[in-house]
């Protein structure tokens, strides 16, 4: 009876470890395991303050940070891991995208109110576009050739035409304005309008909305992110601490998650199916697709962790953290398992 107990015992110890090697195989982090590792810390110019959005141009291997508190918008060598500029005249910058089809980077100028169209050759200012009363979040619709920008205390989406460089709509929301994004599946532009606790779409060419949906869940919706080849929006809500899934097909929550306290912006690497959901309490909650659910991967808690963006080709994650020992950091990670 030992002998077979023993037996028994092997046959279940070599079958947990196959589920453990098929586990790493498929690079999902195990119970003890959390879901990112450092890399490496890289020191950011400037003083120890907010950081907020981030873009990422990888074709070109930059990535645009908002260096908000410090009034610079920040361009990092993602290749060789260094700074390439601290640029002057944003200030109180907030949102940034990069659209590399154009040449251009987009920041918002919060403190001036206004949108700046920036040059990705020479990293000189082209224009400064206004009057939008709070500047946040940035989208480009690259059929109309029209940047969408959150206007969160406006309560309206912004729209930039992007062969003038000028204003030529405010779509009025009812509400204020969370992130805007473009969805490239249906050709619309999402945005989240925090006191309706709606998603709404707005057809890019015609500067209308086409629809406004229920997020049912959520409270105070903010952050966006989309899996658009598994039609699925991702959205955060800021007062309840929920993340919503939305089938994009039919426009309803399918399912309702737990995330850290005030949620901020998100980010979803389409490669690994992972989603990053970082929050004001420095929570960040990793997720990975399966299906039209999602499965917890788990938690990391980092100073400041508010902003997050994923390098879709190497999937490595970027966090610039705002104090680490005094100084500015640009915290890279990389997802445990993988490899």
């Amino acid at each position: 009876m030992r002998n077979q107990r023993c037996r028994w015992f092997g046959v279940l110890a070599l079958a947990t470890l196959i589920l453990i090697l098929a586990g790493v195989r498929a690079g999902i982090a195990q119970p003890n395991q959390p879901p990112l590792k450092k890399v490496a810390d890289i020191p950011m110019p400037g003083p120890a303050v907010r950081f907020d959005y981030q873009s990422i141009d990888a074709t070109k291997g930059r990535l645009y940070i908002a260096h908000m508190n410090a009034d610079r918008l920040v361009v990092f060598d993602t290749k060789k891991r260094d700074v390439v500029a601290n640029l002057e005249g944003f200030t109180g910058v907030h949102g940034v995208w990069a659209v590399p089809e154009l040449g251009r980077v987009y920041a918002s100028v919060t403190g001036e109110h206004k949108v700046a169209a920036v040059d990705m050759h020479t990293l000189k200012i082209l224009a400064k576009i206004g009057t939008v009363i709070y500047p946040d979040g940035i989208a480009y619709a690259p059929g109309a050739k029209r940047v969408f920008v959150s206007d969160e205390h406006g309560n309206a989406d912004a729209v930039i035409d992007a062969t003038t460089n000028s204003l030529v709509a405010n779509i009025p929301l009812g509400g204020g304005a969370g992130n805007t994004v473009y969805d490239s599946g249906s050709g619309h532009i999402l945005v989240a309008v925090h006191e309706k606790n709606e998603l709404v779409a707005i057809d890019p060419a015609t500067a209308t909305i086409i629809g406004r949906y229920p997020l049912k869940g959520i409270e105070s919706p903010h952050g966006i992110a989309l899996d658009v080849s598994a039609r699925l929006a991702f959205v955060a809500g800021e007062d309840n601490h929920r993340l919503a899934v939305v089938d994009l097909t039919n426009m309803q929550v399918t399912a309702i998650y737990p995330v850290g306290r005030d949620p901020d912006v998100l980010a979803f690497d389409p490669g690994l199916k992972r989603l990053y959901v970082s929050a004001e309490s420095g929570d960040v909650t990793v997720f990975r697709e399966d299906g039209k659910t999602l499965v917890t991967e788990g938690t990391l808690s980092m100073p400041h962790a508010h902003t997050v963006c994923v390098d879709p080709d190497t999937h490595l994650v970027y966090f610039p953290l705002q104090n680490i020992d005094g100084r500015p950091v640009l915290r890279i990670m990389e997802p445990t398992g993988i490899h």
